[in-house]
């Protein structure tokens, strides 16, 4: 079991020892071996994203009573890579009004936000790229530049609809970024850290999410509004504004949003199980790797049931549930949990 729970952590190590034995400077063999871990990450997103679409699919038919994908590969599991293959072949075509230069970056902007989460989310015991003070913070500061991006690609693509749907986007992003926020200081107050090494480590006996149980539903939903996830995804609502920011995207660049998408939705379910579900921890049967991943997808397949059960809520509903119920109850959540540290003190 060792060797297994210590895969990635000791290949690392051998690479990082042959670089020093080819007479790398020190500085050096760690930027490659940093290097290695991005494009690590990079093919494991990748790869996750395109189960999760087929996984999505699936139950998604399974909910509304239809088939789903079955015809390319085992139960339809080359469809995804079939799409892939045919959006990779689409016409790109940029609006002849639109700003050349917000439509370009927009996308691409998106998926670099996305990715970058993957830099302190905690993949298994010692298998963070880094793990620093702050990593908590760097999260949540750069989970919000998504916001940006969403915004960039609304008005860059002087369409109505688009700038309506990314208007939508940045209201609704804003909004929920406020009680996710909150719902963290709980456990940070219980830690007395923002580093997710320390916070995981610190339930070790206990799960946070029975000491913080308010906290852990005012994430959950706070994160499904900023992802974008239904009965939440308003900016995108086809009845109304055909695809928001994304309607006037062809091609590889709607698929970059697309992609960015499903790497936020599993970074978000990373951190969920790492905050509240004590991360790695589990029985010794498998590595901390597995127990990370298995706590994750089981979110995320919460998170595929809701959207596929709910219906959407009205835009105005929505932000109201934000400001007048949701920032209260995390307010509330933060009064408890410091007049609960006082007294057990």
């Amino acid at each position: 079991m060792n060797v297994i729970e210590n895969l990635f952590t000791g290949l690392g190590a051998m690479i990082y020892d042959f670089l020093i034995w080819l007479t790398l400077p020190d500085w050096l063999a760690a930027v490659i071996l940093l290097f290695l871990k991005w494009l690590l990450i990079i093919l494991v997103v990748i790869v996750d994203v395109i189960i999760l679409i087929w996984l999505e699919r699936k139950i998604s038919g399974y909910i509304q009573q239809r088939l789903g994908p079955n015809r390319l590969g085992p139960g339809g599991c080359f469809q995804t890579i079939a799409d892939t293959l045919k959006l990779m072949g689409k016409e790109d075509i940029i609006p002849r009004t639109a700003d050349k230069v917000l439509f370009v970056i927009a996308p691409a902007m998106f998926i670099i936000v996305a990715v970058m989460l993957y830099a302190v989310v905690p993949m298994g015991k010692d298998m963070m790229i880094v793990d620093f003070d702050l990593s908590m913070l760097f999260f949540i500061s750069v989970a919000s530049l998504g916001t940006l991006a969403l915004f960039m690609g609304g008005w860059g693509s002087d369409n109505k609809w688009s700038l309506m749907g990314a208007m939508r986007a940045v209201a609704q992003m804003i909004s929920y970024e406020v009680p996710l926020a909150f719902s963290l200081l709980g456990v940070v107050m219980i830690t007395g850290s923002l580093q997710f090494s320390e916070i995981v480590a610190a339930q070790e006996n206990i799960w946070f999410v029975f000491l913080q149980p308010i906290a852990f539903v005012t994430y959950f939903i706070a994160a499904t509004a900023e992802l974008n996830r239904g009965p939440f995804d308003m900016p995108e609502a086809e009845q109304e504004l055909t695809a928001g920011p994304y309607t006037e995207y062809t091609g590889m660049r709607w698929a970059l949003f697309f992609l960015a998408e499903y790497t936020n939705l599993v970074a978000v379910c990373l951190m969920c199980s790492a905050v509240f579900f004590g991360g790695w921890h589990g029985p010794a049967f498998l590595p901390s790797w597995a127990w990370m991943f298995i706590k994750a997808y089981f979110f995320i397949l919460v998170f595929f049931w809701i959207k596929w059960t709910l219906p959407r809520i009205r835009m105005d509903k929505l932000m109201e549930f934000s400001w007048k119920f949701l920032v209260p109850v995390s307010l509330g959540n933060v009064l408890l949990t410091g007049v609960g540290l006082m007294l057990f003190r």
